[in-house]
């Protein structure tokens, strides 16, 4: 395996967040799970904000033009796509600096694949969060993106 296809897998991930963003209504990121919490748009900004806590403490320099987003800007679909874009090639750069020091990303062992394991679960983990919002809202996601998000072989 070339580690190119490290940072492939990563991109896929990253397209299939915003292809699940790209297909809610804006209205509808403010829609919550029933036992309350973040609402749809808190979610995705959740997933951009954790990146950004990565980024400070395995290679800060990555975050150059990058801000947090407070909850009163998470329900901006412009705003989560352009963060979450910015924030995904910024954890690109995190995952080639990872390989390039014998696969370490300070602060997460055991090692850079690992690291790729846990970002992928933690968006995965969100995105399930977010379409059950958008279901117990009344907003359920289109079922060709429902399956769309796992066709990751053409994404």
């Amino acid at each position: 395996m070339e580690w190119t296809e490290l940072y492939k897998t990563w991109e896929i991930n990253q397209r299939i967040n915003l292809y699940l963003l790209d297909s809610i209504a804006e209205e509808a990121l403010r829609d919550t799970l029933v036992s309350k919490g973040r609402s749809a748009g808190e979610q995705f900004a959740h997933i951009h904000n954790v990146r950004l806590m990565w980024l400070k403490v395995a290679l800060p320099e990555a975050l150059k033009g990058l801000e947090k987003i407070e909850k009163e800007k998470a329900h901006s679909k412009k705003q989560l796509e352009r963060s979450l874009a910015a924030s995904g090639e910024a954890i690109t750069k995190l995952l080639k600096h990872g390989v390039e020091n014998d696969g370490k990303v300070k602060g997460l062992k055991p090692n850079v694949v690992a690291f790729l394991g846990y970002l992928i679960a933690h968006d995965a983990h969100h995105r399930s969060q977010i379409i059950i919002a958008l279901k117990q809202s009344g907003h359920k996601v289109d079922q060709k993106i429902a399956y769309g998000i796992w066709e990751w072989g053409t994404r």
